[in-house]
């Protein structure tokens, strides 16, 4: 038997719906009491197994509520507790025990299976009408907040995609601007950001940096690498742009681009009146890319581990772009050049271990440099 006591006038003052109550029991006295005791406020509907009760919870309207019988034949009410609180689609419906039992393991069983009440036959009507009034409302109040979660979360997401988008614009820009002024095309800043990220691919799995490059780490250093250079924009163009070699006293000018670089980041920092968090890898990056592994390098002469992972990256990828691209003062060197550049500098200019990870994925970098060629010469 299966019948809804959906009495005339089903909606309640302003349009409300009436909360739906859905009664499980197989004796019919017991759901026509039911259903006698609760029509005038709710939406009563009934089944009379517990087979055709989750047949019912498959329907387009879920049921506010579930007053569920235990002792049935075939399924009982245990069971169909079980199966509603094990689907997605039903597990959020609190379930009241209907039963004969008082004994207390059975009130304890119902009540761990996910009951939210439990009620003993014979039905006390004030009892179960106050009882139905209660989770009637604990559970509105869930919806509510559930709902207003959901939308937070959207919202939270909406802002991260809008934060994101921010940032990438912002480095953008900052690296178009270093474009303006130097020899370089667009396409180096894309291979050496292609570069560093296969690099911090690769030695995420080393135990030395499994802590440090993380998934969001490595997408920041894919998105500040542009920045790298972007100090060029201070440096003259009778010197950054000469053909030929430069003296002692214009490559002393030429190295101050690595503290210019990080100057320009704090500057735009302090217009915004703060500290940029994201852009922290970028001045990073830009100071101390030609720092080397034994201190000899610059700007700060660090060495080691004092030389910020970020750096360290840049460092592999700038040098080999360097040997293979043509340059208004050299021609383009080899695949096989540059890696035997990096390889002599292990230890020395370079990290051992990045140049570990560079020589296992160096035809993965080729790949990129033969995806992204520099232009031919006008």
């Amino acid at each position: 038997m299966q019948r809804d006591s959906l009495p005339e006038g089903a909606a309640q003052g302003g349009g409300r719906q009436m909360p739906t109550v859905l009664v499980v029991d197989d004796t019919p006295d017991n759901l026509a009491m039911m259903a006698e005791l609760l029509g005038e406020r709710y939406r009563v509907k009934v089944a009379n197994s517990g087979e055709r009760a989750l047949k019912a919870m498959q329907a387009e309207a879920l049921p506010d509520l579930v007053l569920l019988d235990i002792m049935m034949p075939g399924m009982d009410g245990y069971e169909v507790c079980r199966r509603l609180k094990a689907s997605a689609l039903t597990r959020d419906v609190p379930v009241i025990f209907l039963t004969a039992r008082s004994d207390v393991q059975d009130e304890r069983m119902g009540l761990e299976l996910g009951a939210v009440d439990y009620i003993t036959k014979p039905i006390s009507p004030p009892i179960l009408q106050a009882r139905v009034q209660t989770h009637l409302a604990l559970k509105a109040t869930a919806d509510f907040l559930r709902s207003k979660s959901d939308y937070l979360e959207r919202e939270v997401a909406l802002r991260t995609l809008e934060l994101q988008a921010i940032q990438d614009v912002t480095i953008i820009a900052l690296a178009s601007l270093a474009e303006t002024r130097d020899a370089e095309t667009g396409n180096h800043i894309r291979r050496t950001q292609l570069y560093v990220k296969a690099l911090a691919e690769q030695l995420r799995r080393h135990p030395r940096f499994e802590q440090v490059l993380t998934v969001s780490m490595i997408d920041l250093l894919y998105k500040s690498a542009p920045l790298h250079d972007i100090g060029k924009v201070g440096v003259p163009d009778h010197i950054l742009l000469k053909p030929g070699r430069l003296t002692a006293e214009e490559f002393e000018v030429a190295k101050t681009h690595a503290v210019l670089g990080r100057k320009a980041i704090e500057s735009a920092e302090r217009r915004l009146g703060m500290r940029v968090r994201f852009l922290d890898v970028a001045k990073d990056m830009a100071c101390h890319h030609h720092e080397h592994w034994d201190g000899t390098g610059y700007p700060a002469g660090l060495s080691g581990e004092a030389i910020p992972v970020a750096a360290r990256l840049m460092a592999v990828a700038d040098v080999y772009d360097a040997v293979i691209s043509t340059r208004v003062y050299k021609l383009a060197g080899t695949h096989e050049q540059a890696c035997d550049a990096i390889t002599r500098g292990r230890g020395t200019q370079f990290d051992p271990l990045v140049v570990d990870a560079f020589i296992e994925i160096a035809e993965d970098l080729r790949e990129i440099a033969l995806k992204f060629p520099d232009p031919a010469p006008q």
